[in-house]
């Protein structure tokens, strides 16, 4: 399905592409800088703040294209300072922005270290048995322009409260592709989001800096791994043999092991950067010694870092989190073995953090939201 909303998202627009619009009406080429600017610059929130533009071109502007793709309608702050936003999109369908702040040493302002992790699509096709975003099914990906205001969200609301050097555009620090929904089922339009994200005219924000989480897709791994741009990529493992991994992950009977792995080694060959190996920990289901022996000989030929994390528990499905000792005997045997891991400790439990929950929740329970 693909959404088609009255006016364009303006963030979904390169610098190539306003320029081409601004022609057709008959504006100097020198405009598209000029409202580039005022969009990741100063980030202004209405048409008319732009005032070195002529009022007959905001006016075409405000009929054109859309400042405000996403809406928020709910922000939830955990005890551990994470942050989720449940966003609506203009067809009324729901997405989830997470911050998830590493605090700094500092006075006055936040001097958090911020991690923005962004959606890609409303809901998810692909069925992995742990995750939220899927239960309610796959509705529609997401236009560039939706990906991008995601983070234009995150910096209105960070801006004022953010210590950021001068030559910092970002009121954030990281981005990682894990939200709601495939990253790689919705190639074209996120490859034109980070191309926007990482440009001059855009936000300036580094490539290294980004992080896209795959389930697996290989033949958009392959893809990925021929694209210029220096992106880390985190494929999502959680299973180290055949057997298990179709358990907690269903693309696995499409792209196989043995398909998988060579895909992920061929995106490190060209890119240089050390892979990380998403591993949700099962109690009974992955958390045993034989799937660490197995993920020790996956990690050790990727050269991959193995980040684990304990089940976060989802209403409606029957995992259950592994006790803090087999947790620590499963990272323990990694380090045995020289691979470089680490547990990542739950951010956000108390506001449904998880890919997701919150719009689940919303959802199947019919709470009214904000206009």
């Amino acid at each position: 399905m693909k959404f088609t909303p009255d006016k364009l998202p303006i963030y979904g627009e390169t610098l190539e592409s306003l320029e081409q619009w601004l022609f057709q009406q008959k504006q100097p080429r020198f405009r598209a800088r000029q409202i580039m600017d005022w969009l990741y610059k100063k980030r202004v929130h209405t048409w008319s703040e732009m005032t070195n533009l002529p009022m007959s071109l905001r006016d075409w502007l405000s009929e054109t294209f859309d400042l405000s793709p996403t809406q928020l309608v709910i922000r939830k702050s955990s005890e551990d300072i994470t942050n989720k936003l449940l966003l609506r999109l203009r067809d009324g369908s729901l997405i989830e922005t997470v911050i998830i702040r590493a605090p700094q040493k500092g006075v006055g302002q936040d001097t958090s270290r911020k991690t923005i992790c962004i959606s890609t699509q409303v809901g998810c096709a692909y069925g992995c048995r742990f995750c939220a975003s899927g239960l309610a099914g796959w509705k529609r990906d997401l236009s560039p322009g939706e990906i991008v205001s995601q983070l234009i969200q995150i910096c209105h609301l960070e801006d004022p409260i953010t210590s950021r050097d001068k030559n910092e555009i970002a009121s954030f620090d990281n981005i990682v592709v894990m939200g709601m929904g495939e990253p790689l089922a919705n190639y074209d339009n996120l490859l034109q989001a980070l191309k926007i994200l990482n440009a001059p005219w855009g936000l300036n924000f580094g490539a290294r800096r980004i992080t896209v989480s795959t389930s697996g897709l290989v033949p958009e791994m392959i893809k990925l791994a021929s694209e210029p741009m220096p992106f880390r990529l985190a494929l999502s493992l959680h299973g180290a043999t055949n057997e298990v991994r179709e358990q907690i992950m269903p693309i696995n009977r499409r792209y196989p092991l043995e398909e998988l792995i060579p895909a992920a080694k061929l995106f490190v060959e060209k890119h240089g950067h050390m892979l990380t190996l998403e591993f949700i920990l099962i109690e009974k289901i992955n958390d045993t010694i034989a799937q660490a022996d197995a993920l020790i000989e996956i990690a050790r030929d990727l050269h991959a870092h193995v980040n684990l994390i304990p089940y976060n528990t989802v209403q409606g499905l029957p995992w259950k989190r592994p006790s803090r000792r087999r947790q620590n005997v499963f990272l323990e045997k990694l380090h045995k073995n020289h691979i470089p891991a680490t547990i990542r400790r739950e951010k956000g439990h108390d506001i449904n953090a998880a890919c997701g929950q919150l719009r689940l929740q919303i959802e199947k329970n019919g709470v009214a939201l904000p206009a």
